[in-house]
């Protein structure tokens, strides 16, 4: 029997900028667009229907396009459990990013420049924080919890496990390389050696951490956990390296930097 899940996000999350021109966007877009679309091309199948019985009289054949009907619909099933499924995915994906989000966003408070999505090549940066602490990069994994007792990650500072197992991809790996990708980003655009700091957040879950004396070069933490951490580094940006910083990402976002 497979073990029941359970989102790992308690509050409802804060709405967004241009939530409900989105909504009304997607609305309007099935009822105006698609839906029509889809009534006309339902007609010229019939009438294509028609004209087919027209030019080669036969008799119906029922048998047939009930096997056929039966077929695709059984195929259809099968497509919509799995893309069900990913689109479950997919939206506790986005909830967990937007999660991790408003926390990342108290830290303008402190002076640090927050950024969301940033894209690249077939892939994003889901978070980056600017500050005099320096540059850090959030991979949020937003992972459905157990219906039941604890759900707890373990990092010795090297690997994740959750529950105790490896999960399919490593995100310690896959952090390093967005953190590397960044450094990047920002060392081309403005001439400086950059630092970057990866993090790995799962909001909703207990974070154990790494044995004492063990740092890290990436961290892996509750999205609660983020401020304290950062707030607990010695500064080591000036005001304005942090503006410089904050300028050439945000036109990069912006699809500002000449490319």
């Amino acid at each position: 029997m497979k073990e029941e899940k359970r989102s790992p996000l308690k509050s409802k999350l804060l709405r967004v900028a241009g939530q409900s021109l989105d909504r009304e966007i997607t609305d309007f877009f099935d009822d105006h667009i698609v839906q029509p679309v889809l009534v006309v091309v339902f007609l010229w199948i019939l009438a294509a229907l028609e004209w087919h019985r027209y030019f080669v009289p036969q008799s119906p054949q029922p048998g047939l396009v009930t096997a056929m009907a039966g077929g695709l619909t059984v195929y259809v099933a099968w497509r919509l459990t799995h893309m069900f499924r990913k689109y479950k995915a997919l939206k506790l994906g986005r909830d967990g990013e937007r999660a991790v989000g408003e926390f990342l966003e108290r830290l303008r408070e402190q002076g640090q420049q927050v950024f969301h999505d940033i894209p690249g090549d077939k892939f994003n940066v889901d978070h980056a924080v600017i500050g005099p602490k320096g540059v850090f990069m959030i991979e949020t994994k937003t992972l459905s919890k157990p219906a039941h007792g604890e759900a707890k990650i373990t990092f010795d500072g090297e690997q994740v496990l959750v529950q105790g197992m490896k999960p399919d991809r490593d995100p310690i790996i896959q952090a390093r390389a967005l953190a590397n990708w960044l450094r990047d980003v920002l060392s081309e655009s403005t001439g400086r050696k950059v630092a970057v700091r990866p993090i790995v957040t799962y909001p909703g879950w207990y974070v154990d951490p790494p044995p004492d004396g063990v740092r890290p070069d990436v961290w892996v933490l509750n999205p609660k956990a983020i401020p304290a951490f950062i707030e607990h580094e010695r500064e080591v940006l000036m005001p304005e390296d942090v503006k410089l910083l904050g300028y050439h990402l945000s036109r990069y976002v912006r699809g500002e930097n000449g490319k």
